[in-house]
């Protein structure tokens, strides 16, 4: 107790503790806050994963389509620098992941040849898709296999080809995205119903630019994979895969 010089230090101590208390709390408010910020921009990092991996995959279309790991990074920092700025969080993602989405295209777009470009556009268009909860793999695996694995010889159209047949059995029983019910389970009665429709619209030189008997007005209200549906209905009637690209 008459050690007044040990009393200082032990006031001195008390205090640097309580400050270091004080900023240990901080530290972790800012931890907390910095995670956060961070959790909302990770939509732009799932993008440019996205992205990127197209650019990787297209390599197995042809080999001089090889990008480095560099170069994509450099796109990737100057989306960022680039896109437009905003207040809003949410606002400034969506500016970044638009902007770098458009960029990365483009800039990949100039070294395809022009048969691969629209191989590389639904790539990125399913693949974005898929990582929004939009579309399943199962979706796209349908567009592109439709009923390949689909064993049915009980066809009831004498003018349809058998081929489209197993299409239209597998996309009647296909579920899209999170549906709990096929979107197309009634195709076949339907076509049954009004077969002169449908065999007229499947005779069409570009149907997919002529109104979906029985589904039209269901397919336009759907405005996240709308035309994707479409597009699937028409590969399957037609089995025509040129009509990718003016879809």
């Amino acid at each position: 107790m008459d050690d007044t010089e040990l009393i200082d230090v032990l006031a001195t101590i008390k205090t640097k503790s309580r400050e270091v208390n004080e900023k240990l709390t901080e530290a972790k408010d800012k931890r907390i806050e910095i995670n956060e910020k961070r959790e909302m921009f990770r939509p732009v990092a799932a993008r440019g994963s996205v992205l990127y991996f197209c650019i990787v995959e297209m390599t197995l279309v042809n080999w001089m389509y090889n990008t480095s790991l560099q170069q994509f990074l450099g796109l990737f920092d100057y989306g960022i620098d680039a896109s437009p700025k905003a207040q809003l969080v949410k606002d400034r993602v969506h500016n970044i992941t638009t902007w770098l989405t458009r960029r990365v295209y483009r800039y990949i777009n100039r070294g395809l040849f022009e048969r691969d470009k629209v191989t590389f556009k639904l790539m990125m268009a399913t693949k974005i898709l898929i990582k929004e909860g939009k579309l399943t793999p199962g979706d796209v695996s349908l567009l592109l296999k439709a009923g390949a694995g689909i064993d049915d010889r009980n066809k009831p159209f004498t003018w349809m080809d058998q081929k489209t047949w197993l299409n239209l059995k597998a996309l009647s029983k296909h579920k899209f995205a999170n549906e709990h019910m096929s979107f197309f389970k009634e195709l076949p009665e339907r076509i049954t119903r009004s077969e002169g429709a449908w065999r007229k619209w499947i005779d069409e030189n570009e149907p997919e630019n002529t109104p979906v008997p029985d589904y039209e007005e269901k397919i336009s209200a759907d405005q996240n994979i709308g035309h994707f549906i479409h597009l699937c209905l028409v590969r399957a009637m037609r089995e025509d895969r040129t009509l990718l690209a003016s879809t």
